[in-house]
């Protein structure tokens, strides 16, 4: 039985913190899987980082719905970006950045190595959404928001936004 588990927002140090690989693909962690997954599309997105739910470790879920919207669950296992190539700036939202937006640069095309959750070698080579997911999720796995990819002038002013939030509660 899965469980959906509590996503960690900005700023918690969890969030900021560079995962570990993952050493071994046993229960426990096809479990975790599960869980990050039922997460993912309670919340509702398209991906989610294993830091997300509080645990330092690299992995990810992901569902970029095709066009036809049926789900297809994904799951990368130590992944790495090994090509990027090509700009594409593209609206970006985080479930662990509440109430926030912006346009960020990404790589336009690139190829990802893993493995699945069973342990499977893949590359994966996206572009478009499928590409800007990945590099967000991955971003995550090393300890950076997009907050990160915004001017200080928006982080700023997305501190004092996030107050309020907080305060108003």
């Amino acid at each position: 039985m899965t469980e959906k588990l509590e996503i960690f927002t900005y700023p918690d140090a969890i969030l900021h913190q560079a995962a570990d690989p993952v050493e071994n693909i046993d229960g426990e962690l096809q479990k975790l899987v599960d869980n990050m997954a039922e997460t993912m599309y309670a919340a509702p997105g398209i991906g989610l980082a294993a830091n997300q739910v509080g645990i330092a470790k690299k992995l990810l879920v992901y569902d970029v719905p095709a066009r036809d919207g049926d789900r297809n669950l994904s799951v990368l296992i130590n992944p790495e970006i090994i090509l990027a190539e090509g700009e594409i700036i593209h609206d970006e939202a985080c479930l662990s950045v509440l109430d926030f937006s912006a346009p960020i640069k990404r790589n336009a095309r690139i190829k990802v190595r893993g493995v699945d959750r069973h342990g499977t070698p893949v590359d994966i080579e996206a572009e478009g959404l499928l590409a800007v997911c990945l590099q967000h999720e991955i971003d995550h796995l090393n300890g950076k928001l997009i907050l990160d990819h915004v001017s200080g002038l928006k982080r700023s002013l997305y501190r004092k936004k996030l107050k309020k939030i907080i305060e108003n509660r």
